[in-house]
Order: structure tokens, then C-alpha cells, then sequence
């Protein structure tokens, strides 16, 4: 018995409502470690249509790692969705051009840092993630949460927007699992362990 195809867009026989993702997406601005998987109650292709104001001259990227898993109607919102919050007026005169098209000379609309999901991390339903969040690996986020800031390895966060809500394991145990980077291993070494990836020592795994 072989371990799943990760260049197999649908993973699971006659189910279509669950895709591993990087089979999928078009844009080269979204990038998509193997094996992380995207459920949606409708199509799968909303996936991208659910990836906001990503424009080609923001210069910005969507970059998620491996064994992940996104919820159905996940969202993220990308810089091209920033504005100009510290100036007199948010509004986008330049867009309209015209004898507007100078509003934006010597200035430029904020842009952050790439938004990065890491390994092994869980997105729950519906929740949205903010320009230029870095999600660390291990994470969870809970559904209908708005994160608009970074979240720590193996931290478990709600809310909106979204605050810590826990620890999953303690610092020690982190640190170990990060040093171990399970998700880089050979598929074959993934498959030997995974028993032991389903339980809570993370010194067995060594």
C-alpha cells in the first residue's frame, strides 16, 4: 500500500470537495507545500477567488507550507487590500486618474512583508488572515478568527481578532518538534512514523 500521490489534484476516490491544493493554483504569486489540502463546501476553485486583492504590482505572495489544512471559506487578504491609513484621506484618488492621477506622486500605499503559513498548521472555517501575517508551524487557528498578527509555533489562537488561547504542547516539546521538521522528511520516513505523528511523544519520533 503506497502513501497518498502528492501530484494527485483530488487525493480521495470520488471526493471533490477536497483537493491538495498545490495541484491547483494558477497564480506563480501562491505557492503551496505538498500535501497541504483545501475542503470547500462547494468547488475547490473558490480557493483563489478566497485569496483577496492579490495584485501583480504589490509585489506580495501567498506562500503556505506543507501538511497543512484550510477550512472551507478561508480567507486572505492580501496588500493590494492597504490604503493610506496615515494620511488626511484613506481614499484612492489615483485609481480614478484623470486630474487625480498625481495624488499618489513621491508616496506609495503601504505594502508588508509576504503573508507565510507554515508546516503542519490548521486553518479553521471561515477565518481570515491579514496582510503579512507569518502563521508559525504547528498552529491552529480557530474558525471565524481574524489574525492580523504573527502567531507563534504550536500556539492555538481565536477571536477577532484573534489572541492566544493556548500552548499545544509545552516550550520544550516545541522546541524538539521544531528542531525534528517531520515535514521535510522522505515520504518513506513520514510513513514508518506516522503512528507515532498521530501521538503526543514527540521523543518516540526520534
Amino acid at each position: 500500500m503506497q502513501p497518498p500521490n502528492p501530484n494527485t489534484l483530488f487525493p480521495l476516490p470520488n471526493i471533490e470537495r477536497l483537493c491538495f491544493l498545490k495541484n491547483l493554483i494558477d497564480n506563480p504569486n501562491i505557492i503551496i507545500g505538498d500535501y497541504t489540502y483545501y475542503d470547500d463546501f462547494e468547488d475547490v476553485r473558490n480557493f483563489e477567488k478566497n485569496v483577496k486583492y492579490l495584485f501583480d504590482f504589490t509585489g506580495d505572495k501567498l506562500i503556505i507550507g506543507k501538511f497543512c489544512m484550510i477550512a472551507s471559506g478561508v480567507e486572505f487578504i492580501m496588500n493590494g487590500a492597504n490604503h493610506l491609513a496615515e494620511a488626511v484621506s484613506t481614499y484612492p484618488f489615483a485609481v480614478f486618474g484623470g486630474s487625480w492621477s498625481h495624488a499618489m506622486e513621491g508616496k506609495e500605499y503601504p505594502v508588508k512583508r509576504d503573508t507565510v503559513i507554515g508546516n503542519d498548521v490548521w486553518i479553521g472555517y471561515r477565518a481570515a488572515i491579514m496582510p503579512g501575517v507569518h502563521i508559525g508551524d504547528g498552529a491552529i487557528v480557530g474558525a471565524f478568527s481574524v489574525v492580523t498578527k504573527d502567531v507563534a509555533p504550536y500556539t492555538i489562537v481565536g477571536g477577532n481578532p484573534a489572541r492566544e488561547i493556548r500552548k499545544r504542547f509545552p516550550e520544550e516539546q516545541i522546541r524538539k518538534l521544531l528542531e525534528l521538521r517531520w515535514w521535510d522528511w522522505p515520504v518513506e520516513e513520514i510513513t514508518q512514523k506516522v503512528h507515532l505523528l498521530t501521538g503526543n511523544d514527540a521523543d518516540a519520533l526520534k
